[in-house]
């Protein structure tokens, strides 16, 4: 797989190595989203934004940070650009004053949804290698896997991903000199966490 020095008998490590299929498939996808996307408010990052704010009822920034895994400070100036447009609307929140909800404007929603094709385009040329059944075959496995991931996701509560991680029982090899690294770091997220993320 990796060139002439791939051999039948020896398979390539990197053959069933997901970290690198991940690797591939994502800058594949990255490079696309990113063509496809050019010339939209905040680029992909504005488009997962938009997205957010599109499915259900107008929520609040930080439910909308959390959902999509970007710092308040990163998803303020994204609504800021989406808002030139006119794609969201800030509006004060009737149950709490000092919370602002974002709403996605009609103009929001066919911008959306425009986008939204092309990035279905961009999907269907990645994963034209496979079958309509084995793709949404592939869709659901990876759906269940980010469901998974999302539900430990570190940027959630980093102190308690780095807690369970020292909980875990490490191997011998490890125990000496990784084990002081771990909890020599402890102290740096509890540190900073100084307001929900």
């Amino acid at each position: 797989m990796t060139g002439a020095s791939h051999r039948p008998d020896r398979p390539d490590p990197l053959d069933d190595d997901l970290g690198w299929m991940l690797g591939i498939v994502f800058r594949g996808y990255v490079r696309a989203a990113e063509h496809a996307l050019a010339d939209f408010p905040g680029g992909p990052r504005g488009y997962q934004l938009l997205t957010a704010a599109s499915n259900g009822p107008a929520r609040n920034q930080g439910a909308i940070a959390e959902e999509i895994g970007i710092d308040r400070t990163v998803l303020t100036y994204l609504i800021d650009d989406l808002e030139r447009p006119g794609f969201v609307a800030r509006r004060a929140d009737p149950t709490d004053r000092r919370n602002r909800l974002v709403e996605v404007t009609d103009v929001g929603r066919a911008a959306w949804e425009q986008r939204r094709l092309a990035l279905r385009q961009v999907e269907s040329h990645l994963l034209g290698a496979l079958t309509p059944t084995e793709s949404a075959t592939l869709r659901s496995l990876l759906q269940k896997v980010a469901c998974s991931a999302q539900a430990v996701d570190p940027l959630r509560d980093l102190c308690e991903v780095v807690t369970q991680v020292q909980a875990e029982p490490a191997p011998a090899a490890r125990r000496t000199g990784a084990a002081t690294a771990r909890s020599g770091r402890t102290a740096t997220p509890r540190a900073r966490r100084s307001r929900p993320v």
